[in-house]
């Protein structure tokens, strides 16, 4: 019988104020010992946003479960997944400049994948990874937005940033502009461990400890994880579209 180490969740609500829903989120396995996530926060008019998130997602999808094998060292996983984010972004910047309406438009990324006892995250924008451990709890990603140049300046505390006028800015997306390059990092994922991805929607209205604390209530249900998070988003003045996905390594 084939024992299945990995298991990957995903879930994405409109929220209580937005009229539609911006964010795309997708996840799945490789194989038992290996998976992936991907979450999309998209954002340029009335239609642009969703068709951003979704145009990068299917993209970025369909290139790693193209590509990916367990065989392939850590230098060509990374080459691949910068280079998902990157056709991606010429997806999207090249729909822009055909359809008038969707000139502009253009999404957040994170993207995960998890195999051989290590976690790889490529992520654009202001949308998070984070991590769960025996150590405790660290968030992986570093914004791409203005708040967070301020703080890394010295500037404003990362409590102000969180209620900055201004927080909304972001300094890097994908598909606005004709390249963009995404950042990457790889950290330990051990038996135990869990990683989430997740847009604004659920950082800007959950600090990082109750997170956690949720992370360690819901542990053993990927799936209730991901849907509790998004209830406490939305009943906490969550003004946004909220998603979270979850890989956990049982």
């Amino acid at each position: 019988m084939m024992v299945i180490i990995m298991k990957a969740d995903c879930s994405t609500d409109i929220g209580p104020v937005r009229a539609s829903n911006q964010d795309t989120c997708e996840c799945g396995l490789f194989s038992p010992n290996s998976a992936w996530g991907i979450v999309c926060d998209g954002m340029g008019g009335a239609n642009g946003g969703n068709v951003a998130s979704a145009v990068a997602v299917e993209k970025i999808r369909d290139i790693i479960i193209s590509e990916f094998n367990e065989n392939m060292s850590k230098e060509n996983l990374r080459a691949m997944m910068l280079n998902a984010v990157n056709r991606a972004n010429d997806a999207v910047h090249q729909l822009s400049l055909e359809k008038e309406e969707l000139f502009g438009m253009g999404t957040t990324v994170v993207l995960m994948i998890a195999t051989k006892g290590l976690l790889h995250v490529v992520h654009v924008g202001d949308s998070r990874a984070y991590l769960r451990n025996e150590e405790g709890f660290c968030q992986l990603t570093m914004d791409h937005s203005y708040v967070q140049d301020l703080v890394n300046l010295g500037q404003i505390t990362q409590m102000e940033a969180r209620v900055h006028p201004k927080r909304n800015i972001i300094t890097k997306v994908l598909g606005v502009h004709e390249e963009v390059q995404g950042d990457y990092c790889q950290v330990d994922f051990s038996p135990g461990d869990i990683a989430i991805a997740c847009s604004d929607g659920l950082s800007n209205y959950m600090e990082d400890d109750l997170i956690a604390e949720y992370i360690d209530r819901y542990r053993s249900n990927g799936s209730l994880l991901a849907k509790q998070l998004i209830q406490y988003a939305a009943g906490n003045g969550g003004a946004d579209n909220i998603t979270v996905a979850v890989i956990r390594n049982d």
